[in-house]
This record gives C-alpha cells, structure tokens and sequence, in this order.
C-alpha cells in the first residue's frame, strides 16, 4: 500500500537513452500471442527489452493471479536498472492489484510508465499520489497494427523529443486558448476511480478522455457522473480523443459523442476539441501525461503543445 504525499512536485523521469532497458509486464489481461513486433521495434531504437513472468502467465482472462501481478510491476519499479516500464496490454485488471504494490520507490525514483485503457489506473494513481509524469501511449500488443506516426510519438516521448500537435477543427470544437496539466485517459477508468486514492484533483487541468465499445447513453451518464462531482467545472480545456466502436439501443439515443459532450460543458467557457487522435486506434498518438501542456483551438486548427 502507498502512503501518499499531499504534496509533492512535479516529477519527470529521466528521458532514455540507447543502451537503456525497458521492461514488459502485464498487469492485467493476458497476452494471446508473443510480443515479437514491438521487441524488435524497441530493440530498434537502442534500448535493452526484459521480460516479465506476467508476459507468459494465464490465470482465467488475467496475466497471471493478482499477486503475481503487482510482483511483477513491483519488481521493475524497484529496480533502477530499468528505466521504463510498458504495459503490454490493457484490458481489465490493474484495479485489481495496484494497491498490492508499493510505490515508495516509485516516489525517489520514478520512471516512465507507459500504456492506454486499463493502464488509466496506473497514470491516475502514479499522478494523484506522485505528481509523476508518465505515457499514455501503444502497449505492444497493439504495435503489429500501430500507425508508424503513432508509434514514432511514442518514441520522441521516451527518449524527450518535442511532441507538437496540429489537425484541422471539428465542427463542434469550442475555439479557445489555454495551458494546464494533462490528465485523463479512459473514461470508464475515469470513472471506476472516483472517490478512491487515486482519483485526481481536475481542477485548472486539460483533461484528455477516450474510450471504446461503450453505448451512448453510458457515455452520456458518465460524463453527467463527472460533471456532477465538481470535476469539469474548473478545467482549463477538454481534450476529446477517440470513442470507437461506439453502440446505441434500438431506441436511439439521440446525440452523436461530440452532441453529447457539448450539451454536457455547454455552460462552460474553456475550449474543447474532439478528434484529438489518441485511444483505441491506430494513430494513438502519445501524451505525456502530468506534464503542462498548451491547448489552441479556432475555426480551423487546433493545436496541442
């Protein structure tokens, strides 16, 4: 278990370099085949891969028991040789073990955490407690159909090159400037965390939400969930990423996600912008997550730096 810190800095690990080492685990589901593409991707930019036991364990749908897991990451966080650590998946489970592991190592000497979804447990946690910064980005198991952008981001992110985001405006975009920490991830995570020692303090955040296979309406509610705890009144800006194979009932809902995020922060004034491209696709381009971020959006372009 933690003891968290009610404050503390800012954290930022140290950014990579060649000869470097990367570990593997899985702290949720299991794997379904080898890792082959994204050992070889890594091992391409100079870094040394090592595996986790989790990587090869089965438990049911997990990698691995609940102890097994929270062993596994507790073995990478508290050696210093390895200097980042990559869910290879996400899935469901990570709620499950994280408060078996015990981060006071993390807290003298964090390292990048890196990886989307389930992985949201993780960031928020890592976030809340530390103030650390870390990777919402591809996990191996996704890097076989990964946009070669994507994944490119993913490396400028750990080695500390300038991540700078421009595309064109959605209709629905609410014109803006304004700078702030990045938070988020998945939005069902988001939620799954409310209320417990790793939900964050929202307040003058840029908040960045994802997320995939969910129906209208449960987006609709859990965004209303957040609204009504306080979270999305005080933002600095909302950053909306992908929400893909999204489902509706056989009574429409009646809103598209954007109709229903604006309809949701309509009475307040910071920008928003949707189509950000990061979440359940192949161009999921990374954010460095803790970190203060600009966020721009007119008629025309957003960008996001």
């Amino acid at each position: 278990m933690d003891n968290p810190t009610d404050s503390i800095s800012a954290r930022q690990p140290p950014y990579l370099k060649k000869g470097d080492k990367i570990a593997i685990t899985c702290p949720a589901k299991k794997l379904p085949a080898p890792m082959t593409d994204a050992i070889t991707l890594l091992q391409s930019w100079g870094l040394e891969v090592v595996l986790g036991e989790t990587v090869t364990a089965s438990y049911h749908q997990f990698a691995g028991d609940d102890d097994l897991r929270a062993h596994d990451l507790q073995r990478f966080i508290d050696d210093d040789s390895i200097k980042a650590i990559i869910a290879a998946r996400g899935g469901y489970g990570t709620i499950r073990m994280i408060d078996k592991v015990n981060f006071s190592h993390f807290a003298q000497h964090p390292k990048w955490l890196i990886g989307f979804s389930d992985i949201t447990v993780l960031h928020a946690h890592l976030f809340a407690n530390y103030q650390a910064h870390t990777i919402h980005g591809q996990m191996p198991v996704n890097i076989p159909d990964a946009s070669v952008r994507s994944l490119d981001t993913l490396r400028k992110a750990l080695f500390g090159e300038e991540l700078d985001y421009r595309f064109t405006s959605h209709s629905l975009n609410r014109s803006g400037n304004s700078s702030g920490v990045l938070i988020g991830g998945n939005l069902s995570l988001l939620i799954a965390i409310a209320g417990s020692v790793s939900d964050m303090d929202y307040s003058g955040k840029i908040l960045f939400i994802e997320d995939v296979g969910e129906y209208l309406y449960a987006i609709d509610r859990m965004l209303r969930n957040l609204k009504r705890a306080g979270k999305l009144s005080k933002l600095a800006g909302l950053i909306v990423g992908g929400f893909t194979d999204i489902k509706d009932n056989d009574i429409p809902f009646g809103q598209t996600v954007p109709e229903i995020v604006m309809d949701v922060v309509n009475e307040y004034a910071y920008p928003v912008c949707f189509d950000f491209p990061a979440g359940h696709i192949p161009d999921n381009c990374s954010l460095i997550l803790g970190k203060k971020v600009n966020l721009m959006v007119n008629g025309l372009e957003v960008k996001v730096i």
